[in-house]
């Protein structure tokens, strides 16, 4: 700590980033042991975030992350869909099919920006707001995909016809953007891919990650 920060802000987030690692909560005993920090500290920084809804505590006793964290994460979509706009404009330009970006949204993949060519003939009608599963669609396979780092794994996702008929998509994880988890990616009218979709929309994906750094 520096004599510009403030270490009880510091604990506070600290302890925000310890709940939302784990599925069950903590109790006051292992926040304490995790933070190097005695209980009545631990019972102060819940006590205040308990006031702001960003924790809250079952029955049990065991702190997890409140909705208040909710409130607070739906501001950061507009930011994250402003930063990747320049490169999904690009993207769609470039293959002349709609780009997108899809993040994870608890066990689906939700599209929080859509851009659309502006030259072609005809295009998929493709949605802000449209959610799938996450194994179906290859905005999901690419996330998947990263999560699991198979050796043999080109980098993209490649599918057809899994969210609507006669419509391919291509799609790659956006990568090292800490407490962000999506992907970027096309969907065309096409029966297969083309060859060089694949490491354009890699490109694009690594344009949107190093905006959001």
């Amino acid at each position: 700590m520096t004599a510009e920060t403030s270490q009880t802000l510091d604990r506070g987030l600290r302890v925000l980033k310890l709940l939302a690692d784990t599925d069950h909560g903590l109790t006051v005993t292992e926040l304490s042991n995790k933070l190097g920090v005695n209980r009545t500290v631990v019972y102060r920084l819940l006590a205040t975030l308990e006031q702001h809804s960003l924790v809250r505590r079952d029955l049990g006793g065991r702190a997890r992350v409140g909705l208040g964290v909710l409130r607070l994460g739906r501001q950061v979509h507009p930011l994250v869909r402003e930063a990747a706009l320049p490169a999904l404009r690009s993207l769609a330009e470039d293959i002349g099919a709609t780009a997108h970006l899809t993040l994870v949204d608890g066990t689906e993949a939700l599209a929080v920006a859509v851009v659309e060519p502006t030259w072609t003939d005809y295009h998929v009608a493709y949605r802000a707001g449209f959610r799938h599963a996450l194994d179906r669609g290859a905005a999901g396979r690419a996330i998947l995909s990263a999560r699991q780092q198979p050796g043999d794994w080109p980098g993209y996702a490649l599918t057809h016809g899994e969210l609507e008929a006669g419509a391919s998509g291509a799609a790659a994880p956006l990568l090292g953007v800490n407490g962000v988890e999506g992907s970027v990616g096309v969907v065309m009218l096409a029966d297969a891919v083309p060859e060089r979709v694949g490491p354009r929309v890699m490109d694009a994906a690594r344009e949107v990650a190093d905006a959001l750094r």
